[in-house]
């Protein structure tokens, strides 16, 4: 094998998700997986679970993360990768803990770790890293080998992504009417967070005014606005707004919401709007409801012409910027220099997250980083 398709040190990779319930009894006990320790009542979980419920109970991000594992073998396999890929959940199963249990017990030692958030915020990454500590952990007192873990790095700019999103918008735009094509804005839209949260998203330096998690969406927006308007001829309006805000009304979250954004498009007198989820992996509850259901039902409301563009999912391309995260940081473990794939003004992501990075509320163990108490 040259040096280049070397996966050594790595003997496994492990596809880390959030998790979701397949059936209408798993609703309510996965919401107690995803709230524990918040007490928020029973009755108060069946009414969040309605957008489940709207679906039969099921989620769609499990049959997305198999159809995920499906191409990144598949892709593994055609570039003689032989490197094994696993799968486990923050919320639901196959659970983390049971995932890394049986790779150890399996003989891996060093694992790369790939999670379903491609940037950098609380939730999207240290509470992956916090999940991994604890997994490690429920291992070590069961008297079972620690495995090594490494995240890979945030892949929001890397062009295996990016590409995918920029040929659905393209793809969104061609389905409009020609009358209202030409004049369509773009909405790029990702998950809010509270404004606490973004302003200490990533390092430590970058801290306020959205920190990490707004400017790393602002430029895979602005990437791929640029490359809609070199493709198409058209230079679009385009604005990052939000969805999916779930906190309590007092607290401030990233605004605007895609909703109120659709309402002001049309009061100003835009002629159409594609929504581009640049925050989402996949075509999960999120963007099924949040988008597909609400959004689509507020633009029909005001007689706005919308289309909803995709997510990667599994995209062969997005399959083989995953090989390559895995190929380069293998690389760099090895001590080798290896040339990083990165579209946009902000360049490749780091490998480790430093201290001080994404901090929670309340401090607890994470792993990968610099501050992990795991080797």
């Amino acid at each position: 094998m040259s040096d280049q398709h070397d996966p050594a040190p790595y003997d496994a990779l492990l596809l880390l998700s959030f998790g979701g319930p397949e059936g209408p009894d798993d609703v309510v006990p996965f919401l107690e997986n995803v709230t524990r320790g918040r007490g928020i009542p029973k009755e108060r979980l069946k009414e969040v679970g309605q957008h489940y419920f709207l679906f039969g109970g099921v989620s769609p991000i499990n049959d997305q993360n198999r159809a995920l594992l499906d191409a990144l073998r598949k892709d593994f396999a055609q570039a003689g990768l032989g490197l094994p890929v696993h799968w486990g959940n923050r919320n639901w199963a196959p659970y983390l803990t049971d995932t890394l249990r049986e790779m150890v017990t399996d003989g891996r030692r060093h694992i790369a770790v790939l999670t379903t958030s491609a940037y950098a915020s609380y939730s999207g990454c240290r509470q992956y890293r916090e999940n991994l500590a604890d997994a490690l952990a429920t291992l070590e007192a069961e008297g079972l080998p620690l495995p090594r873990v490494d995240k890979l790095r945030h892949y929001f700019n890397h062009p295996g992504f990016v590409e995918p999103m920029t040929e659905g918008v393209l793809a969104s735009l061609a389905d409009l009417d020609p009358a209202v094509r030409d004049g369509a804005h773009l909405a790029f839209t990702t998950h809010s967070i509270p404004d606490s949260a973004a302003d200490t998203s990533g390092p430590a330096t970058g801290h306020g005014d959205g920190g990490a998690y707004v400017r790393q969406h602002l430029d895979v927006a602005r990437t791929i606005a640029d490359a809609v308007r070199e493709r198409t001829g058209v230079d679009r309006p385009w604005k990052l707004v939000y969805q999916s805000r779930s906190g309590a009304p007092h607290v401030p979250w990233l605004e605007p919401d895609i909703c109120d954004h659709l309402e002001e498009l049309h009061g100003a007198g835009a002629p159409a709007a594609v929504m581009v989820p640049i925050g989402f992996v996949s075509d999960h509850m999120e963007v099924l409801y949040d988008l597909d259901t609400e959004a689509t039902a507020k633009a029909a409301e005001l007689g706005l012409p919308v289309r909803r563009s995709a997510t990667v999912g599994s995209d062969p391309r997005f399959a083989a910027a995953v090989r390559d995260l895995v190929l380069e940081r293998a690389a760099t473990e090895r001590g080798t220099r290896v040339e990083r794939c990165a579209l946009g003004a902000l360049g490749p992501s780091h490998d480790l997250c430093p201290i001080g990075c994404c901090p929670a509320r309340t401090e607890r163990p994470a792993a990968a980083g610099a501050d992990s108490p795991y080797a």
